[in-house]
């Protein structure tokens, strides 16, 4: 569930266009309820992390399993997630079941963990390639069953 060369209006259509790979992978069953879920997050607190990182998430009755959709922008687009030090370039989608909540937080603080390595965000940039951004993600969610 990766989009390379990404280009959105702003964070709810990255958000969309994540969302979008959820569903059509059968992880979401509502995607509007979702992405109102995910909105309503976004505007609670902004999800940009230092490094051009946006990282909207959401707990939701409408996800079957946890997941996560990742977004690199097009060269020279970025999208303002709100981060203190510019908008961002790396997107990942956090999907996680309503009753999944220690499990949302674990991934959560996991991810954010790789991410504030800048060898990682670098990784992730220079992939250019869907399979080896779906295994940087994973190889850092290696306690979790998938």
């Amino acid at each position: 569930m990766v989009i390379l060369q990404m280009e959105a209006a702003d964070r709810s259509d990255a958000a969309a266009q994540l969302a979008r790979r959820m569903y059509d992978q059968g992880r979401i069953r509502n995607l509007e309820v979702f992405l109102e879920q995910v909105n309503a997050r976004e505007h609670q607190m902004a999800t940009g992390l230092p490094g051009g990182i946006g990282m909207p998430h959401a707990r939701s009755e409408e996800v079957v399993q946890t997941s996560i959709a990742v977004g690199i922008t097009r060269y020279g687009h970025s999208i303002d997630f709100g981060a203190s030090d510019g908008p961002a370039t790396v997107i990942l989608l956090i999907a996680t079941p309503a009753k999944a909540f220690s499990e949302h937080l674990e991934v959560l603080a996991t991810i954010a963990r790789s991410l504030f390595r800048p060898a990682f965000r670098d990784s992730l940039r220079r992939a250019n390639d869907a399979e080896v951004i779906s295994e940087l993600i994973n190889s850092s969610l290696v306690f979790f069953d998938h």
